[in-house]
């Protein structure tokens, strides 16, 4: 319907052009009128897109995909999510056929409830399926909903730093200004609590993305912020089947809240998105439930994946201490930082732009030179804060044994080559 307005225009201009000229050897100035004329028309593009089209991720993604490179970059698994959850969506797949159809927009019933259940008792709330939960593509669909929901024009929009680089885009898409904030520390429960009187104080709706709960090691505790006196009610709590079940391909995520925060994001997903994979869900459904049963005992998925993990940290730490790095140890998710300013201070002269962060530089060098991928830290920071944080790249260690053994070879070939 636009698009056919848009020909019809262009239709009426070209017929306004085309009369003065009928009969006439006229077509250099036809073209050079017409030129004119749609050039002065609007601009093709949403001006929310504007200054948003580029994304770091593409230009990285390709360098790695180029050459025999290890990929330490991306955040995704490289091996097989739990048996329960695949035999759950072979059986999704493969059982009630009605499985194939549409179910309820917000999300698949037995979802639902489960995330209900299980959340509920995490956070303290007693939650109800219909109310409390809402059922997205992904946690970035989730992100998205929750954005286009609650940030009006003008608003202000504050992002911790580091941030997950879609924050923000999607906060100037929504008409928000972006107010960034770095990071020092990792948070304690009393950083916790200071945001939350913070929020409070000042009538502030928080949204934390919590992708990462079961991924946390050396005996550390996640803290939901929506736990704390005061939170629940204008807190929206994200998370996803993907990180939770290494099965990030099925993209499906959830926002978990108040009633009074959550309908505004069922207005915004039922206009656009309107419902998620039904297959998908029922398969969640079922690994939630299995995990339900098996909650906080050795069997359990979210007491063996951080144990498993954590070793897969360990490892690469010692790994790229061999060649210099100095890996900062995490508590928690995918990823390890790592500090390069030694690298920075014997290298300073990389190729590339005079104004390019040195990370992104050491980047792409140590994609081409060693073979191995990793991701610039800059990206995740706000543009004047860019040049403060250019000396960290960012390596994930969800990965399978022999993705790690392939990085030893590329850092033991890199340890010979330091050799005099």
């Amino acid at each position: 319907m636009a698009l056919g307005g848009m020909f019809r225009n262009a239709a009426a201009i070209y017929l306004h052009l085309v009369g003065p000229f009928r009969g006439k050897k006229s077509g250099a100035s036809l073209a050079r009128c017409l030129h004119q004329t749609l050039v002065m028309t609007k601009q093709l593009q949403a001006r929310r897109l504007n200054g948003i089209d580029h994304n770091p991720w593409v230009e990285f993604v390709k360098l790695a995909s180029e050459a025999d490179v290890v990929n330490l970059g991306q955040g995704f698994p490289d091996f097989a999510p739990p048996d329960f959850a695949v035999e759950a969506f072979q059986h999704a797949v493969s059982g009630d056929f009605m499985l194939n159809q549409y179910t309820k927009a917000f999300g698949y019933p037995p979802l639902t409830k489960i995330l209900a259940s299980f959340f509920g008792k995490l956070l303290g709330q007693d939650m109800d399926p219909l109310k409390n939960v809402l059922v997205t593509v992904g946690a970035y669909g989730a992100l998205f909903t929750a954005f286009q929901a609650l940030v009006d024009e003008g608003d202000e929009v504050i992002i911790i730093e580091p941030f997950f680089d879609c924050y923000e885009p999607m906060t100037l898409m929504a008409g928000g200004r972006p107010v960034f904030v770095s990071l020092k520390l990792v948070f304690s429960r009393a950083e916790l609590e200071l945001v939350a009187s913070l929020c409070q104080q000042h009538d502030v709706v928080c949204i934390t993305d919590e992708v990462y709960q079961w991924l946390v090691y050396d005996g550390c505790q996640h803290v939901s912020i929506a736990t704390l006196p005061g939170m629940w009610e204008r807190t929206l709590t994200i998370g996803s089947a993907g990180k939770t079940f290494s099965a990030t391909g099925w993209k499906v995520g959830w926002v978990l809240g108040p009633e009074s925060l959550l309908k505004h994001l069922r207005t915004v997903h039922q206009n656009s998105i309107f419902h998620c994979p039904t297959q998908a869900q029922a398969a969640v459904a079922q690994s939630f439930e299995r995990e339900q049963l098996h909650f906080g005992q050795p069997s359990s998925y979210f007491v063996q994946l951080p144990q498993a993990i954590q070793r897969c940290r360990d490892h690469m730490i010692q790994s790229l201490k061999s060649v210099g790095l100095r890996p900062v140890i995490p508590q928690g998710s995918y990823f390890l930082i790592t500090d390069i300013s030694e690298f920075k201070s014997k290298m300073p002269n990389l190729p590339g732009a005079a104004d390019e962060p040195y990370d992104r530089r050491f980047v792409k060098w140590m994609i081409k030179n060693k073979g191995l991928m990793a991701i610039p830290v800059s990206i995740f920071y706000s543009v004047p804060h860019q040049k403060l944080f250019d000396h960290y790249i960012r390596f994930c260690f969800m990965k399978d044994e022999s993705t790690l053994q392939a990085m030893d070879k590329k850092l033991q070939k890199w340890k010979d080559d330091l050799r005099p």
